[in-house]
């Protein structure tokens, strides 16, 4: 019954010999969608790039809105995590800002700057102490110092004032009596017996002194002494000796 009928098979053996092109091939369809096969080429990568660009950037913009609570916690996450690592970098940066520029210029890991850190920190405590002890002991010296320039200061104020206050002439007449005029003022009087006893002490011995007051607020002593024969002794030393003796009892008079 079969070799009755071969004209039935005859076309469709014609349409498979028929050539398939990229252009006629079959589609099928399925919920809608479309399914091809064969030779269609992939799509391109710029667009699948463009296409997560678009879905981050949707992300964000529904995180951004609260509708998206899951992506919205990750972005908070991820800032918070930005932010603590900021904070920690800089504070790593001011304990390497602690560290001797040879240090500082070196290219340390971070527990290695630590360790450097705790090393150097005593030996920056040691050089602090031993600058505070210098300051201290140059303090000291100032003040040393200062304190001497103002003793060396009163004393030359305390001479140049006795000097003011009192002349003092000197004159041999021969070598044993010598002649003393002592010009001073009233209000710095010494009295002349202080005066005769540092002389007394000196190996000078009163002989004849007489005593006189001017309207110009001044008193003049003449006082004739002899010297005695172990005391060799000049004018002008003797003119100093009675001008100490002012100038030592302007500062509570006290005789040696």
């Amino acid at each position: 019954m079969l070799a009755s009928s071969p004209s039935l098979f005859a076309p469709i053996e014609w349409a498979l010999k028929e050539p398939t092109s990229c252009n006629d091939q079959n589609l099928f369809y399925k919920d809608g969608a479309t399914l091809q096969f064969g030779c269609s080429p992939p799509p391109d990568h710029q667009v699948l790039v463009q296409v997560e660009e678009a879905q981050r950037s949707r992300s964000i913009s529904l995180a951004v809105s609260g509708e998206d609570p899951t992506m919205l916690k990750k972005l908070n996450h991820n800032a918070s995590e930005r932010d603590r690592r900021k904070k920690i970098n800089s504070l790593y940066s001011s304990l390497r800002s602690i560290l001797p520029l040879s240090d500082q210029t070196k290219k340390l890991s971070i527990p290695a700057t630590i360790s450097r850190v705790l090393k150097y920190i005593p030996e920056l405590q040691q050089q602090v102490e031993g600058l505070i002890k210098k300051k201290e002991e140059l303090l000291l010296r100032i003040s040393r110092q200062v304190d001497a320039s103002a003793k060396e200061c009163r004393r030359k104020m305390a001479h140049h004032y006795a000097a003011a206050a009192c002349v003092v002439s000197t004159s041999r007449l021969n070598d044993n009596e010598v002649v003393v005029q002592i010009s001073s003022d009233k209000i710095h009087k010494t009295p002349l017996s202080e005066i005769l006893l540092c002389l007394e002490k000196e190996g000078l011995l009163l002989l004849n002194s007489s005593t006189f007051d001017t309207f110009g607020h001044r008193v003049f002593y003449n006082l004739h002494l002899q010297v005695d024969e172990t005391c060799n002794i000049e004018p002008e030393i003797l003119s100093k000796m009675i001008l100490s003796i002012y100038e030592r009892k302007e500062g509570n008079f006290r005789c040696y």
